[in-house]
């Protein structure tokens, strides 16, 4: 099998990094690449920590959620012509040209939309059938009958594409589980529970790495792992996955999918995995100043590249829900790993200028990739948040870095005429790619960060005193 056409986002730029640094607690306090700005934080007027403030942010991020998440995607991206979710529209929610039905956008538009049955009594009618179409389609289209395993992509008619390949990628078949782990929760619907049953045991018969742990990433369509390719094949990534190389994006989102079907499915093997996977990524994935290697031999031997903020922010939320889900009240490795890493993507991810977090840059230094990706913004919204319930007590900076990012997100990324997120923003703020849906852009992350903080605040204000 060959590898896909340069079709996908995700810039791969192998570097040999050597540094060695230490950050200390709240280090966000400090400026990327030792430079002193102006900071947005000291001239906004923060409203304090009580109830009337969480009820008042609580009542916006309840807005954004429904006006420019949930009734701007749904029912648009229902295709009742050829099964899933449609992907692509432009600015003004017009259906562009296709590019097919892609195995990641079909499992994440499935768990949005079983989130809200369960999450939004108001709109559990509306959104039931939604979930019902996604676990038709991933069970019946995406799944391949004859070898099993989700598909990576098909063309809208359900056939192979050289674009997508005949295989098998495991960051694919992670949002299939996810999506399918959502709907059984919602709908207790036993098929979407079987299917994801079944999902689970081909990957681990075929790819779960029983010598080193965690799991090979791209396979054939039969379900054999793939080898590493000469060095000129593997900095030529156009999936964003090199081939017989494992890699950081992967291990985080099986760790949440495998979190989300355990939430339902009890089974001893799933729990093994759920946490040799937080261990993973926790011990060989995170490593100090507070960052994450983006790529691994198949011995967990890192390959040298950039760090990415978004990513180390939306993991510091995921270990710590795989945590929970594991029943660890206690873990206090995971806290303290989850902490560095947000602490540190706030020191040098953190946009002084405009507020909000650029997109990469060297583990310390100045951040090099300057733009301000949705996904990122939403992110680092949620787990600012989660931070400020867990350490308010301790320190008001992730409350403040909260209302700046809800400011940054409120004033760049959501577009006020037609509704919706902008995919991309330049540095200054503005829009540099304005396409409202992509097959990489679901209603997912901005979906689960406002659900979870509409939530959070709900939670804070019930506990503050008037």
């Amino acid at each position: 099998m060959s590898l896909p056409k340069p079709a996908f986002r995700v810039r791969i730029a192998i570097a040999v990094l050597s540094v060695a640094m230490c950050i200390p607690a709240l280090a966000f306090q400090a400026q990327p690449g030792g430079r002193k700005a102006a900071s947005p934080l000291d001239s906004i007027t923060y409203l304090p920590a009580n109830k009337a403030s969480y009820e008042k942010l609580q009542k916006e991020v309840e807005t954004t959620l429904r006006q420019d998440v949930l009734l701007a995607w749904f029912p648009k991206a229902v295709d009742n012509e050829h099964g899933g979710f449609y992907s692509d529209f432009s600015r003004d929610w017009q259906r562009m040209p296709s590019h097919g039905k892609f195995s990641v956008f079909q499992g994440r538009m499935t768990w949005i939309s079983a989130q809200v049955v369960m999450r939004r009594p108001d709109l559990r009618d509306q959104f039931l059938p939604y979930v019902s179409h996604g676990v038709d389609f991933l069970s019946n289209v995406m799944w391949d009958k004859q070898y099993g395993g989700f598909y990576w992509g098909l063309d809208d008619n359900g056939k192979v594409t050289p674009e997508f390949t005949d295989g098998k990628q495991m960051y694919g078949i992670s949002f299939c589980i996810y999506g399918l782990a959502a709907a059984y929760k919602a709908t207790h619907d036993p098929k979407a529970l079987a299917k994801a049953q079944e999902a689970f045991r081909w990957i681990e018969e075929h790819a779960h790495d029983k010598v080193n742990g965690g799991y090979y990433e791209w396979l054939t369509r039969e379900g054999e792992p793939m080898k590493a390719e000469p060095y000129a094949s593997v900095v030529k990534l156009d999936s964003g996955f090199p081939v017989g190389y494992k890699s950081m994006n992967t291990h985080i989102h099986l760790l949440e999918s495998l979190t989300e079907l355990y939430g339902v499915w009890k089974d001893d093997t799933l729990r093994q995995r759920v946490a040799e996977l937080l261990t993973i990524v926790r011990d060989k994935v995170a490593v100090e100043p507070g960052v994450m290697n983006l790529f691994f031999t198949a011995t967990w031997r890192p390959v040298p590249d950039h760090d990415s903020y978004g990513h180390d922010i939306e993991t510091t939320y995921l270990m710590l829900e795989a945590s929970e889900a594991l029943g660890r009240s206690d873990d206090e490795e995971t806290e303290r790993v989850g902490k560095m890493m947000a602490d540190h993507a706030i020191a040098y991810g953190w946009d002084e200028a405009h507020g909000g977090v650029y997109e990469s840059g060297g583990y310390i230094g100045k951040p090099d990739g300057l733009r301000k990706e949705w996904w990122v913004e939403m992110e680092t919204l949620n787990t600012l948040l989660l931070l400020h319930e867990k350490y308010g007590k301790e320190t008001d900076t992730y409350w403040k870095h909260f209302q700046m990012q809800w400011q940054y997100i409120t004033k760049y990324q959501v577009d006020h005429q037609y509704h919706g997120m902008y995919n991309m923003v330049k540095p200054d703020g503005t829009p540099q790619s304005t396409d409202k849906g992509v097959i990489w852009k679901a209603a997912y992350h901005d979906g689960r960060a406002l659900l979870n903080v509409s939530e959070r605040l709900q939670r804070l204000a019930s506990a503050a005193s008037d």
